[in-house]
């Protein structure tokens, strides 16, 4: 199979299946594990680089108040890539390539290639996907020991800490321009942690 992850957590996902053989193409994003710096980088960042954090924010607002994408999807290399699976998400626009612009590119490739969207809002959602994608790529018992070996890991962060007083945490995303909580924090609810 010939699989491109358009975001990072994906890519380690698959890696963490064993497909990373089968992984040919990903996000200039993803740097983990290692092996992937070597692989075909699909997407590209258009903004202007060594902006500080606050010309970030301006540009990011400008470019999605008037529907212009952050990052750019290379249809030629994907196409060259003739991928059979295509993994991306939707849930945040400023992420990655919109899913809209992945399942309209791949919908024009020869194959065809099935398109697959992780879109978890909680970690329940998050294992659910590892399942999503060892089904579909047809390695269901190694999703299975990446499940029970998460759940096992949370388990025992659980018990290490449940008698644990639980210190108050901020998140912040940025120094200036604060943003609090976001979706990637909210999965970490049940942490040992009282966010403010």
């Amino acid at each position: 199979m010939r699989i491109v992850s358009l975001v990072p957590h994906a890519t380690e996902l698959l890696f963490a299946l064993g497909l990373g053989g089968d992984v040919v193409g990903v996000t200039h994003e993803c740097d983990h594990p290692p092996d992937v710096l070597e692989l075909e980088h699909v997407t590209r960042d258009v903004l202007e680089p060594g902006l500080g954090p606050r010309e970030i924010d301006a540009a990011v607002r400008e470019r999605t108040r008037s529907g212009e994408a952050i990052y750019e999807l290379d249809r030629h290399a994907l196409a060259a890539l003739d991928p059979d699976l295509i993994v991306t998400q939707a849930l945040c626009p400023v992420c990655a390539v919109s899913y809209e612009e992945v399942a309209a590119i791949a919908a024009e490739l020869p194959r065809q290639p099935q398109v697959i969207s992780l879109d978890p809002h909680t970690l329940g959602e998050a294992l659910g996907d590892v399942r999503t994608v060892a089904e579909a790529t047809g390695v269901r018992e190694a999703g299975v020991e990446v499940i029970e070996g998460a759940a096992k890991r949370i388990d025992r962060v659980r018990l290490a800490t449940r008698d644990a007083r639980r210190p108050r945490v901020a998140a912040v995303e940025w120094l200036r321009n604060h943003f609090a909580r976001n979706r990637a924090v909210s999965v970490l609810h049940r942490a040992p942690y009282q966010y403010s």
